[in-house]
Order: structure tokens, then sequence, then C-alpha cells
């Protein structure tokens, strides 16, 4: 069974989603039987590369808030992530454009490393205050979780990747997807934010049950039709 997630590297939402989910995922019987990928979605696909902004300043200047506010969201959200385990240091954040750290991240999925390389970035960016938005730190990153650092230069050196980071944000959007985390199970049931483990559970159970058919636990004199034919079994003599 295939999970499909897309997220934005920079997003608190989408690591706790990602940590929620992952929680779900340890608790199913049929984990072993699960495929997820990582899927590229950019809040922000405008950002010039290279260059960077205080966090809670561009917050700040979108949601048309005092910073001191946007401070104490950075405070309330640090706190939630603690819930689910996480360390969040976001007092003196930057974002910037995540269009390379995504590329990275589909070569991981080639070299069957995606699982450890877009966790390393998580955790680079919002536990170790390390940049997901310069070449150098990125390969350093990449490095650390596995992935070759000759592949990994190389693919930032290039375009290489580029198509596939708009792909999947084209697709996010033509499956309704205006934000992130965004998941879909089976390729059926979509689940929008980051849910409680609860509903990642149930999602998962539900779809498993109905991608498998029926398993017959009895068989013979039954009575059953087949076609255009009813069979009357005879009754047991007594």
């Amino acid at each position: 069974m295939l999970v499909e997630i897309w997220s934005d590297l920079v997003c608190p939402w989408c690591y706790i989603g990602k940590r929620r989910f992952e929680k779900a995922l340890a608790g199913f019987d049929h984990r072993d039987r699960v495929e997820v990928v990582h899927r590229s979605f950019q809040l922000d696909p405008s950002a010039p590369h290279g260059e960077v902004r205080d966090q809670a300043e561009m917050l700040s200047a979108k949601l048309g808030m005092p910073p001191e506010r946007v401070r104490a969201l950075n405070t309330e959200m640090e706190h939630r992530a603690a819930e689910d385990g996480l360390e969040y240091n976001l007092s003196g954040g930057t974002v910037g454009n995540t269009a390379d750290a995504h590329r990275l991240i589909h070569l991981a999925r080639d070299a069957g490393l995606q699982g450890p390389v877009i966790e390393a970035f998580y955790r680079a960016h919002f536990t170790d205050r390390r940049s997901l938005f310069d070449p150098d730190s990125l390969v350093e990153l990449a490095a650390e979780a596995g992935l070759d650092p000759g592949a990994a230069r190389a693919v930032l050196d290039s375009d290489r990747y580029a198509a596939d980071v708009q792909t999947d944000q084209v697709e996010a959007q033509q499956l309704g997807a205006t934000g992130v985390p965004f998941f879909v199970v089976d390729g059926r049931y979509g689940v929008s934010g980051a849910q409680p483990t609860e509903t990642f559970t149930q999602v998962l159970a539900r779809a498993w049950a109905e991608s498998r058919p029926p398993v017959t636990i009895a068989a013979g004199d039954g009575g059953a039709c087949d076609g255009d034919a009813c069979a009357v079994p005879a009754e047991p003599r007594g």
C-alpha cells in the first residue's frame, strides 16, 4: 500500500504531521507492506534562490501582525512540537527557497535513502538551526544521512530533479491540496494537515481493509447462488 506525503521542509506542521503519521504506522500490523514516498510542495516557490529572510519578520509581513505576536506563536509551536517528541528552536530562524533541498529529496528516493535524508533536513532546520538554503550545508547534511556527497553536489550544480519538484507541486494542486502536510493513502484517501495519530491509524486500517479481497472462511454445502442458479442444500438427516 502506497502512502504519499506532500510537505515543505520549512513547514513546522509538516514535521509534526510526519511524526504523528510515523507513530500510527509503527502500530499498524501491516507496516512492512506500506511504502512511504515524500513528495515536494513549496510554500513559497517565488522566494529568491540563495537569499534568506528572518522567519519572524517574514511571517509578520505576510500575516500582518506585530513581530512580538509572531514570536509568541513560535513559542506556542515549540510547545506543540515537544508534545510529539520534537525539539523546535524557532527563535532567530531563517527561511528561503527550498527547491534545492527538495531536489535532494528526490535524489535520496532514487538512492533508497529518502526517509533518513528528509528526517535529517527537518531536524537541521527546526532543531539544529542549520541551513537548508546553502549548497555546502545541504551537501553536508545529505552526506550525514548517508547520501553520496559527490552525487548530491552534482545535482545541485545542475537542474536535475527540478521538473520532478514542479510535477509534485502541480499534482498536489490537482488533488485539491492548498497547503501541507497533505497525505494520500492508497491513492484514494486524502488527509489534510497534521491530524492526530488516531486519525492516521483509522485511515491506514480502512484503506488496507478496503483494498483487500474478502477471505473465504467457510465453503461447502452452505447454500449459494451461482449465475442464474441457486442451489438448495440438502437438509442433514437426523
